[in-house]
């Protein structure tokens, strides 16, 4: 069945469900965010050019400690390992990026089930989809805790395009301000399950192909663990995916199509998926974890030059979710 959609960018995202082929010829850059305020003009310009071509970049001095990276993992497999009984009492409310979810993301560009399941903390959607204190010992404190660290990273990053873009230096700082009750960034854990047995792609992906709804992703991969794909804008038509090198110790970063569109296009949200692995790769179950900073809810979108018509961060994000997921 084909589906029209009212977003471009969804548009965009339905005609690209085939497997093309992997490349190696574009260079993923990880830019040193060591030093930062005294670097502060070269870091920008090294994540502009990286943004303004790929739309991917890894950060590497980041700030967030390999332990606490650790840790944040150890919470998301302690969450994982529940039995379904338990994660099935806590399901993702229809509309909404909260809560667990297993085999419902539908893409746009293929029709068929990410084969994963993931759980979903936006701090202020969260009554009644926390495990008890019985269930998972602290668990709520230390996500939230390590979302918190990468609200900051996120913020940072987001400073540099503000300079670039002509806006206050703080401006998506208080556009993503977790103090207020419309606050919608979201950590996500993700457990994509093992693979072994499949021996070709076919149209089944661990993630299928897509571009992010927010403005900025922060990823974290285990080192070994990998899959993800980035296929840029004007080479899309070619389907030939980069492989992004999962490194245990830098965060992937990826824009997405919010602060795109905030950009009049000068940033690049990009397709990108997790493909299936092959035989002779690691087939056993994938984590990662995501932090997507998306603005508050009533913040309104629109760029300096006013290329797309104003939309608020509520309407934009609801629209990406009901073209995503199975709402029963």
């Amino acid at each position: 069945m084909t589906h029209s959609y009212s977003l471009e960018e969804l548009q965009r995202e339905t005609t690209f469900g085939g497997a093309g082929e992997d490349t190696n010829d574009r260079e993923i850059r990880i830019i040193d965010m060591s030093d930062f305020e005294n670097r502060r003009e070269e870091i920008t310009e090294q994540l502009w050019l990286a943004a303004t071509e790929i739309g991917f970049f890894q950060l590497s001095h980041h700030g967030i400690a390999p332990q606490e990276i650790a840790a944040a993992f150890s919470e998301s497999e302690r969450f994982f390992n529940l039995p379904e009984s338990i994660k099935s009492q806590y399901p993702r409310p229809k509309g909404v990026n909260a809560g667990w979810e297993s085999r419902s993301q539908i893409r746009p560009s293929t029709g068929t089930k990410d084969q994963k399941e993931s759980y979903q903390i936006t701090q202020y959607h969260m009554d009644n989809l926390w495990p008890t204190e019985e269930e998972l010992p602290n668990f709520a404190a230390n996500t939230l805790r390590f979302e918190k660290q990468c609200w900051e990273v996120g913020m940072k990053v987001l400073s540099c395009f503000a300079d670039k873009l002509g806006f206050d230096r703080d401006f998506f700082t208080k556009a993503h301000d977790p103090r207020q009750a419309d606050y919608q960034s979201t950590l996500r854990l993700l457990h994509y399950y093992a693979t072994e047995g499949v021996t070709e792609q076919g149209n089944i992906w661990r993630a299928g192909a897509h571009t992010d709804f927010d403005c900025l992703t922060l990823l974290f991969q285990h080192e070994g663990h990998g899959g993800l794909q980035v296929c840029p804008g004007a080479e899309a038509q070619t389907q030939r995916w980069t492989n992004i090198p999962p490194i245990g110790d830098v965060i992937t970063c990826n824009i997405g199509d919010m602060l795109m569109r905030w950009s009049d296009d000068q940033l690049k949200s990009n397709l990108h998926r997790v493909r299936l692995p092959r035989v002779d790769e690691y087939c056993g179950s994938r984590h990662s974890i995501a932090f997507f900073c998306q603005a508050n809810k009533t913040q309104i979108i629109q760029g300096p030059a006013k290329r797309y018509q104003p939309i608020s961060a509520a309407d934009f994000l609801t629209q990406r979710i009901q073209a995503n997921f199975v709402d029963k």
